[in-house]
């Protein structure tokens, strides 16, 4: 049985996590209160991981290069990179489960759409509710994890498209090829490169972006979900972008702040979203 993830504790701008059979100390910035576990807790995780005269992990023991945990009912590889990331951001999964139920009232199968998107946990959580998903990353290596991730996950057949792409190419295409999906979801960076070295920068990009994405909204669309990490990138700020955008379609936008549920009971905020679906 795998072990699920789960949000021990987190303080002093740090959180404890557990991936699968290991824990994990990152830091955390938002945690500005005090932690709830005694310190020698934190300090038998099974790697700490700092960003103090640059970003490095120290072991308390040798680790796996790799290892499964779930989330939400999704499998994934674990594997801690240079940047403190391990191949997943649990907060997501809060948006997995209506997301489902949205698709599963369809009789057909549904045409999903997955930009920047990473390890796949949406892509997979999609693909388990029914849909047909277009997953897209400009990364091939995180591409190739999210196929491994759909493997894990008995996916490995599902009607998948993989994709390595810079965004603004690929969703012009399909804006000029007239292919159309019953759902978007987007988590853009604050910063980051194409395939072939494109530059986005969400300040600059983002109407352009959510533009394109109406555009490829069937007539009777279930859902457009976007999220971001960006600092400043607030529910209202993202109520503001989404309204402008999706006004020409009826429906309702809903926003909020992606948390991480502990164990202690100290939920974390990690980041925005933003919601539209039909009313």
């Amino acid at each position: 049985m795998t072990e699920k993830y789960l949000l021990l504790d987190s303080g002093n701008q740090q959180k404890l996590e557990r991936f699968g059979t290991f824990v994990m100390a990152r830091p955390c910035s938002q945690a500005l209160w005090k932690p709830s576990l005694a310190k020698g807790q934190w300090d038998g995780a099974d790697a700490h991981f700092s960003r103090d005269g640059g970003n490095a992990w120290n072991y308390r023991q040798k680790l796996p290069e790799s290892w499964i945990t779930e989330v939400e009912g999704v499998r994934f590889k674990i594997s801690p990179t240079d940047f403190g990331h391990l191949g997943v951001f649990p907060e997501h999964s809060q948006l997995w489960k209506p997301m489902q139920e949205a698709l599963r009232t369809r009789a057909d199968s549904p045409q999903v759409l997955n930009l920047f998107a990473y390890s796949g946990g949406a892509t997979l959580a999609a693909a388990q509710a029914g849909a047909r998903v277009c997953h897209l990353d400009a990364s091939k290596g995180m591409v190739s994890w999210a196929r491994e991730n759909a493997t894990l996950n008995g996916l490995s057949g599902a009607p998948i498209r993989w994709i390595v792409d810079d965004v603004f190419k690929f969703l012009t295409r399909e804006v000029k090829r007239g292919v159309r999906y019953d759902g978007i979801i987007l988590d853009p960076p604050s910063f980051g490169r194409g395939s072939s070295g494109e530059v986005f920068k969400i300040e600059r990009d983002i109407h352009a972006l959510l533009h394109l994405c109406q555009q490829l909204l069937t007539q009777h669309p279930l859902f457009l979900i976007f999220t971001t990490h960006t600092p400043g990138m607030t529910p209202l700020v993202m109520q503001h972008l989404m309204h402008q955008e999706m006004q020409a379609l009826e429906g309702r936008i809903d926003t909020g702040e992606m948390i991480l549920p502990s164990k202690s009971g100290i939920a974390i905020p990690c980041g925005s979203f933003a919601k539209w679906q039909p009313a």
